[in-house]
Protein backbone atom coordinates (compact mmCIF):
# COMPACT_ATOMS: atom_id res chain seq x y z
CA UNK A 1 0.00 0.00 0.00
CA UNK A 2 1.32 3.41 -0.54
CA UNK A 3 1.30 5.92 2.06
CA UNK A 4 -0.31 9.83 1.53
CA UNK A 5 2.59 12.13 1.50
CA UNK A 6 -0.05 14.89 1.87
CA UNK A 7 1.05 18.64 0.53
CA UNK A 8 4.14 17.88 -1.64
CA UNK A 9 4.84 20.63 -4.11
CA UNK A 10 4.74 19.16 -7.63
CA UNK A 11 6.00 20.64 -11.04
CA UNK A 12 4.50 18.90 -13.95
CA UNK A 13 6.26 19.76 -17.67
CA UNK A 14 3.21 19.85 -19.75
CA UNK A 15 -0.19 19.48 -17.97
CA UNK A 16 -3.29 21.54 -19.96
CA UNK A 17 -4.68 18.89 -22.34
CA UNK A 18 -5.45 15.52 -21.32
CA UNK A 19 -3.07 13.33 -19.31
CA UNK A 20 -1.64 16.43 -17.39
CA UNK A 21 -4.72 17.58 -16.89
CA UNK A 22 -6.22 14.53 -15.17
CA UNK A 23 -2.80 14.64 -13.04
CA UNK A 24 -3.02 18.17 -11.80
CA UNK A 25 -6.99 17.28 -11.05
CA UNK A 26 -5.79 14.35 -8.84
CA UNK A 27 -3.27 16.70 -7.34
CA UNK A 28 -5.25 19.02 -6.18
CA UNK A 29 -7.62 16.71 -4.37
CA UNK A 30 -5.12 15.05 -2.54
CA UNK A 31 -3.86 18.50 -1.29
CA UNK A 32 -0.79 19.12 -3.13
CA UNK A 33 0.64 22.29 -4.31
CA UNK A 34 1.02 22.46 -8.04
CA UNK A 35 2.58 23.91 -10.41
CA UNK A 36 2.28 23.92 -14.12
CA UNK A 37 4.79 24.55 -16.55
CA UNK A 38 3.98 25.09 -20.50
CA UNK A 39 4.38 27.23 -23.34
CA UNK A 40 1.06 28.89 -22.30
CA UNK A 41 -1.03 27.54 -25.25
CA UNK A 42 -3.74 26.27 -23.18
CA UNK A 43 -6.03 28.20 -20.95
CA UNK A 44 -5.46 27.42 -16.91
CA UNK A 45 -8.39 25.49 -16.01
CA UNK A 46 -7.85 26.04 -12.17
CA UNK A 47 -7.23 29.20 -12.01
CA UNK A 48 -5.38 30.44 -8.65
CA UNK A 49 -5.20 27.02 -7.36
CA UNK A 50 -2.49 26.24 -9.82
CA UNK A 51 0.93 28.52 -10.34
CA UNK A 52 1.60 28.84 -14.04
CA UNK A 53 4.93 28.98 -15.63
CA UNK A 54 5.43 29.81 -19.44
CA UNK A 55 8.50 29.10 -21.17
CA UNK A 56 9.40 26.09 -23.70
CA UNK A 57 10.92 22.84 -23.22
CA UNK A 58 13.54 23.04 -25.83
CA UNK A 59 16.28 25.47 -24.50
CA UNK A 60 17.23 26.32 -27.65
CA UNK A 61 13.42 28.52 -27.67
CA UNK A 62 13.62 31.71 -25.96
CA UNK A 63 13.20 32.03 -23.29
CA UNK A 64 13.72 27.96 -22.64
CA UNK A 65 13.18 26.90 -19.00
CA UNK A 66 14.69 30.32 -16.96
CA UNK A 67 11.26 29.98 -15.59
CA UNK A 68 12.35 27.16 -13.37
CA UNK A 69 15.32 28.51 -12.61
CA UNK A 70 14.54 29.61 -8.87
CA UNK A 71 12.28 27.30 -7.33
CA UNK A 72 12.46 23.60 -5.63
CA UNK A 73 9.61 20.69 -5.69
CA UNK A 74 8.80 17.90 -3.57
CA UNK A 75 8.81 15.85 -7.46
CA UNK A 76 8.39 16.47 -11.17
CA UNK A 77 5.70 14.57 -13.73
CA UNK A 78 7.60 15.26 -17.42
CA UNK A 79 3.85 14.40 -19.26
CA UNK A 80 5.57 15.43 -22.63
CA UNK A 81 9.11 14.75 -22.99
CA UNK A 82 10.37 12.73 -26.79
CA UNK A 83 13.38 14.16 -27.29
CA UNK A 84 16.56 12.93 -25.07
CA UNK A 85 18.23 16.52 -25.79
CA UNK A 86 15.48 18.39 -24.54
CA UNK A 87 14.31 15.79 -21.76
CA UNK A 88 18.22 16.30 -20.37
CA UNK A 89 17.93 20.13 -20.00
CA UNK A 90 15.35 19.63 -17.77
CA UNK A 91 16.64 16.42 -15.20
CA UNK A 92 19.48 18.01 -15.21
CA UNK A 93 18.56 21.86 -14.24
CA UNK A 94 15.92 20.18 -11.96
CA UNK A 95 18.50 17.26 -10.34
CA UNK A 96 19.58 19.57 -7.62
CA UNK A 97 15.88 21.22 -6.91
CA UNK A 98 13.04 18.19 -7.08
CA UNK A 99 13.03 15.13 -5.27
CA UNK A 100 11.81 12.67 -7.60
CA UNK A 101 11.79 12.83 -11.51
CA UNK A 102 8.38 10.56 -12.88
CA UNK A 103 9.03 10.44 -16.63
CA UNK A 104 5.88 9.01 -18.91
CA UNK A 105 7.20 7.32 -21.39
CA UNK A 106 5.42 4.49 -23.53
CA UNK A 107 4.56 1.08 -24.21
CA UNK A 108 6.42 1.85 -27.59
CA UNK A 109 9.86 1.63 -26.29
CA UNK A 110 9.26 -1.99 -27.07
CA UNK A 111 10.02 -2.80 -31.06
CA UNK A 112 7.82 -6.30 -30.80
CA UNK A 113 4.37 -5.70 -29.17
CA UNK A 114 3.00 -8.92 -30.81
CA UNK A 115 3.97 -11.18 -28.38
CA UNK A 116 1.93 -11.89 -24.96
CA UNK A 117 2.87 -11.55 -21.65
CA UNK A 118 5.40 -8.99 -21.94
CA UNK A 119 6.92 -7.25 -19.02
CA UNK A 120 9.14 -4.25 -17.92
CA UNK A 121 12.28 -6.58 -18.38
CA UNK A 122 11.98 -6.95 -22.44
CA UNK A 123 14.33 -5.37 -24.80
CA UNK A 124 13.68 -1.65 -25.98
CA UNK A 125 14.16 -0.10 -28.74
CA UNK A 126 18.05 1.34 -29.50
CA UNK A 127 18.58 4.41 -32.09
CA UNK A 128 20.69 3.89 -35.18
CA UNK A 129 21.27 7.41 -35.07
CA UNK A 130 21.38 9.03 -31.27
CA UNK A 131 21.27 12.41 -32.86
CA UNK A 132 18.06 12.26 -34.16
CA UNK A 133 15.07 14.64 -33.46
CA UNK A 134 12.39 12.82 -35.90
CA UNK A 135 10.01 11.78 -33.26
CA UNK A 136 7.36 10.29 -35.90
CA UNK A 137 10.01 7.69 -37.19
CA UNK A 138 11.67 6.50 -33.82
CA UNK A 139 9.28 7.63 -31.40
CA UNK A 140 9.96 4.34 -29.38
CA UNK A 141 13.62 4.52 -29.51
CA UNK A 142 13.61 8.15 -28.82
CA UNK A 143 11.17 7.48 -25.80
CA UNK A 144 13.74 4.89 -24.87
CA UNK A 145 16.67 7.05 -24.91
CA UNK A 146 14.74 9.56 -22.56
CA UNK A 147 14.05 7.15 -19.57
CA UNK A 148 17.84 6.65 -19.62
CA UNK A 149 18.63 10.36 -19.40
CA UNK A 150 16.21 10.68 -16.97
CA UNK A 151 18.08 7.71 -15.10
CA UNK A 152 21.39 9.43 -15.56
CA UNK A 153 20.32 12.20 -13.62
CA UNK A 154 18.24 10.76 -11.11
CA UNK A 155 19.28 7.32 -10.46
CA UNK A 156 17.11 5.46 -7.84
CA UNK A 157 15.42 9.05 -7.77
CA UNK A 158 13.69 8.37 -11.59
CA UNK A 159 10.17 6.91 -12.03
CA UNK A 160 9.36 5.54 -15.22
CA UNK A 161 5.72 5.09 -16.39
CA UNK A 162 5.22 2.99 -19.93
CA UNK A 163 1.64 3.41 -20.57
CA UNK A 164 -0.55 1.49 -23.37
CA UNK A 165 -3.11 3.60 -25.16
CA UNK A 166 -4.47 6.45 -22.95
CA UNK A 167 -8.59 7.17 -23.23
CA UNK A 168 -10.60 8.84 -21.53
CA UNK A 169 -11.82 12.73 -21.10
CA UNK A 170 -10.34 15.02 -23.38
CA UNK A 171 -8.43 12.75 -25.13
CA UNK A 172 -7.35 14.80 -28.21
CA UNK A 173 -6.96 11.94 -30.61
CA UNK A 174 -9.70 9.28 -31.99
CA UNK A 175 -7.68 6.27 -32.14
CA UNK A 176 -10.26 5.19 -28.71
CA UNK A 177 -13.12 7.62 -28.96
CA UNK A 178 -13.86 7.02 -32.70
CA UNK A 179 -15.13 3.46 -31.53
CA UNK A 180 -17.27 4.44 -29.18
CA UNK A 181 -18.64 7.09 -31.28
CA UNK A 182 -19.09 5.31 -34.04
CA UNK A 183 -21.53 2.53 -32.38
CA UNK A 184 -23.03 4.02 -29.50
CA UNK A 185 -23.60 7.81 -31.05
CA UNK A 186 -23.42 7.18 -34.83
CA UNK A 187 -24.74 10.25 -35.38
CA UNK A 188 -22.05 12.30 -34.07
CA UNK A 189 -20.00 11.41 -37.01
CA UNK A 190 -22.35 12.46 -39.61
CA UNK A 191 -24.06 10.32 -42.40
CA UNK A 192 -22.34 6.74 -42.26
CA UNK A 193 -23.23 3.90 -44.07
CA UNK A 194 -24.79 0.57 -42.19
CA UNK A 195 -21.77 -1.19 -41.90
CA UNK A 196 -18.82 -0.25 -39.72
CA UNK A 197 -15.28 -1.99 -40.84
CA UNK A 198 -13.21 -3.24 -38.51
CA UNK A 199 -9.83 -4.81 -38.21
CA UNK A 200 -9.96 -8.39 -37.34
CA UNK A 201 -9.58 -10.98 -35.72
CA UNK A 202 -12.45 -9.20 -33.51
CA UNK A 203 -11.07 -11.40 -30.30
CA UNK A 204 -7.83 -9.23 -30.45
CA UNK A 205 -6.97 -8.59 -26.92
CA UNK A 206 -7.01 -4.66 -25.86
CA UNK A 207 -5.20 -3.27 -23.18
CA UNK A 208 -6.28 0.20 -22.51
CA UNK A 209 -5.67 2.90 -19.47
CA UNK A 210 -7.92 5.46 -18.48
CA UNK A 211 -6.61 9.04 -17.72
CA UNK A 212 -7.82 9.50 -14.64
CA UNK A 213 -7.04 6.19 -13.49
CA UNK A 214 -3.40 6.48 -14.77
CA UNK A 215 -3.26 10.58 -13.66
CA UNK A 216 -4.07 9.27 -10.09
CA UNK A 217 -1.62 6.45 -9.78
CA UNK A 218 1.11 8.77 -11.11
CA UNK A 219 0.66 11.26 -8.02
CA UNK A 220 0.40 8.42 -5.15
CA UNK A 221 3.67 7.15 -6.99
CA UNK A 222 5.45 10.26 -6.12
CA UNK A 223 4.05 10.66 -3.07
CA UNK A 224 5.10 7.28 -1.80
CA UNK A 225 9.04 7.55 -3.28
CA UNK A 226 8.15 4.48 -5.24
CA UNK A 227 11.42 4.33 -8.13
CA UNK A 228 11.55 1.64 -10.90
CA UNK A 229 10.12 1.40 -14.03
CA UNK A 230 6.45 0.12 -14.70
CA UNK A 231 4.22 -0.41 -17.60
CA UNK A 232 0.46 0.76 -17.19
CA UNK A 233 -2.68 -0.45 -18.87
CA UNK A 234 -5.32 -2.78 -18.18
CA UNK A 235 -4.71 -6.72 -16.88
CA UNK A 236 -3.70 -8.61 -19.85
CA UNK A 237 -6.54 -10.91 -21.87
CA UNK A 238 -9.10 -8.89 -19.66
CA UNK A 239 -11.04 -7.28 -22.82
CA UNK A 240 -10.98 -7.74 -26.39
CA UNK A 241 -11.96 -5.75 -29.46
CA UNK A 242 -15.28 -7.34 -29.81
CA UNK A 243 -16.30 -6.89 -26.02
CA UNK A 244 -15.87 -3.38 -27.33
CA UNK A 245 -18.45 -3.06 -29.90
CA UNK A 246 -20.84 -5.66 -27.50
CA UNK A 247 -20.72 -2.85 -25.08
CA UNK A 248 -20.64 0.15 -27.47
CA UNK A 249 -24.12 -1.23 -29.32
CA UNK A 250 -25.61 -2.27 -26.58
CA UNK A 251 -25.59 1.80 -26.11
CA UNK A 252 -26.26 3.05 -29.32
CA UNK A 253 -29.21 0.43 -29.88
CA UNK A 254 -31.17 0.33 -33.03
CA UNK A 255 -28.80 3.30 -33.95
CA UNK A 256 -25.94 1.10 -34.34
CA UNK A 257 -24.31 -0.03 -37.56
CA UNK A 258 -23.69 -3.55 -38.14
CA UNK A 259 -19.86 -4.57 -37.19
CA UNK A 260 -18.00 -5.71 -40.72
CA UNK A 261 -14.56 -7.30 -39.37
CA UNK A 262 -12.35 -7.73 -42.54
CA UNK A 263 -8.61 -9.50 -42.33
Amino acid sequence: RMRHNAGMRLLLLGGTRFLGRAVVDAALARGHDVTVFTRGKQPNQWGAAVTMLVGDRDPAVAPGLTALDAESWDAVIDTCGYVPRIVGASAEKLRDRVGRYLFVSSISVYPELSQPGMDESAPVGVLDDPATEDIPTHYGPLKAACEEVVRTNFGARATIVRPGLIVGPHDPTDRFGYWVARFAHPRLLGDRGPDAVLPAPPEAWLQIIDVRDLGAWMVRLVEAGVEGTYNACCPAQKWSFSDLVEVAVQVGGATAPRALWVD
